[in-house]
């Protein structure tokens, strides 16, 4: 008696039948399994929530700041007087630190030919850690303007940065981050 795996007639088997369910079955037990292992990579909503911010500058009046955390990490935003603008768009290249702008949300390779780094000449907004140890300067939170060239000043070593946020002196080496933001209106803007 002599046993085979298809008839005669070339069809498949009952036997043929079982090997491919049992294969499809270990093939989806496999993916059921493996899910939860590819889905826990991805961000909790607590983290997706920190993503991005958005921030009512309405009742920022011209000449103050306010000081917003963004992603655990402080971020200035000041309304600059036409005095402030004009004076950062004055200073020459030359008498600053660190001539890259660094600034994405212009949309091109912003360097020298844009020191003043800003999207709008109007608002600044820069993310308030110190490029030289990761302190946080002074200068936002009550309002005043601190350290020499009137922006931001960090104590604990000495760096002073303009009302662009580009260090002008001290031993910080490069100019204060600007975060990715966008106008949502004339009064809200989205950080991250």
């Amino acid at each position: 008696m002599t046993t085979t795996d298809s008839t005669d007639d070339g069809e498949p088997t009952r036997r043929d039948f079982i090997h491919i369910m049992g294969a499809v079955t270990a093939a989806a037990g496999a993916g059921a399994a493996l899910w939860p292992l590819i889905d826990q990579m991805n961000p909790d909503a607590s983290m997706l929530a920190l993503s991005t911010k958005e921030v009512d500058i309405s009742s920022i009046a011209v000449g103050q700041a306010i000081k917003v955390m963004w992603q655990g990490k402080p971020v200035f935003i000041r309304h600059r007087t036409a005095e402030e603008i004009a004076e950062a768009e004055a200073t020459p290249l030359t008498a600053l630190k660190d001539t890259k702008a660094r600034n994405d949300n212009l949309g091109k390779s912003a360097d020298a030919e844009d020191a003043n780094r800003r999207s709008d000449a109007n608002w600044m907004i820069v993310v308030g850690v110190c490029t030289h140890l990761g302190c946080i300067p002074l200068g936002t939170s009550s309002g005043e303007n601190r350290g020499d060239y009137n922006g931001w000043f960090c104590p604990c070593h000495g760096s002073h940065y303009d009302v662009a946020g580009r260090i002008r002196r001290g031993p910080a080496p490069d100019n204060l981050e600007v975060p990715p933001y966008a106008f949502l209106s004339d009064s809200v803007v989205k950080i991250g």
